[in-house]
């Protein structure tokens, strides 16, 4: 791998930091995932590295493209780049995994929901969520970390419901809050616990009306698939997971990072 080109993603969030690496025919040759925590250059920058194959240094990388939220940080290494948006970065990817489709993307992130418009392989329209944390990642880790449950292990619990509860409280905290007063009460925490992902699927179709194919992506699909069973209950049809969903959009900074000039 020494005298290979590489070409980076970053994607740079609120909760983790997500990098690719492609080579000139868009194969990945190396990827990361850590946290963000406060020193965002930092965190784009170890990643960066330890994305790198065996035998490689940052010499190889020829482009840069970060996104997300942080995606404004200072340059790495002198490493030419340029920042784009989550939006354009996962529509990048789209038009690799799904080229030519009629296709909606769900992005569930740490801190916001999009929901993406692609046709013949174009985006046409995108829609975000209010100001809430209700219906993003930040509601899980909240409510695994009242429930003093380990996030890893808030799919397999999920997934052992066999009489789902619906949590009626539209904010995080009271959500989180009416969960642990339920449980208290003798509701069974998996039955809470899917009907917490069940409220986050109804927060993300409340954004928008859902017509097409669907395309899911980010951490939460990644660590909870059972969120993906729940979209196909509600909307009665198959959804689209592309290899490694937390790095999509990373993978669309890539390939945005091999078209710099």
């Amino acid at each position: 791998m020494l005298d290979s080109i590489l070409y980076a993603g970053i994607d740079i969030g609120s909760s983790y930091t997500k990098v690719v690496l492609i080579d000139q025919n868009n194969d990945i040759q190396g990827s990361n995932i850590d946290f963000s925590g406060i020193k965002l250059h930092s965190a784009a920058e170890t990643s960066l590295k330890a994305a790198l194959p065996k035998n490689t240094n940052l010499t190889a990388v020829k482009k840069i493209v970060t996104t997300g939220f942080g995606r404004k940080i200072p340059a790495i290494n002198q490493i030419p780049f340029a920042n784009i948006t989550e939006i354009s970065c996962s529509a990048k990817a789209a038009q690799l995994f799904y080229p030519n489709k009629t296709l909606t993307i769900i992005d569930i992130g740490g801190q916001d929901t999009k929901i993406i418009s692609m046709r013949n392989g174009k985006r046409t329209n995108f829609k975000m969520n209010r100001k809430c944390a209700a219906g993003t990642g930040t509601f899980i880790e909240e409510l695994a970390l009242k429930l003093r449950i380990d996030l890893g292990e808030m799919n397999t619990l999920a997934s052992k419901s066999t009489n789902p509860e619906k949590i009626s409280s539209y904010c995080t905290v009271f959500a989180a809050s009416e969960v642990l007063s339920r449980i208290r009460k003798g509701a069974k925490i998996e039955d809470m616990i899917y009907g917490a992902f069940y409220s986050i699927v109804n927060r993300v179709l409340e954004i928008d009306t859902i017509n097409t194919d669907v395309v899911l992506t980010g951490g939460l699909i990644a660590y909870n698939p059972i969120i993906a069973d729940i979209f196909k209950e509600v909307l009665g049809k198959s959804m689209l997971l592309p290899p490694s969903p937390q790095l999509f959009v990373a993978l669309g900074a890539a390939l945005y990072a091999s078209q710099l000039k």
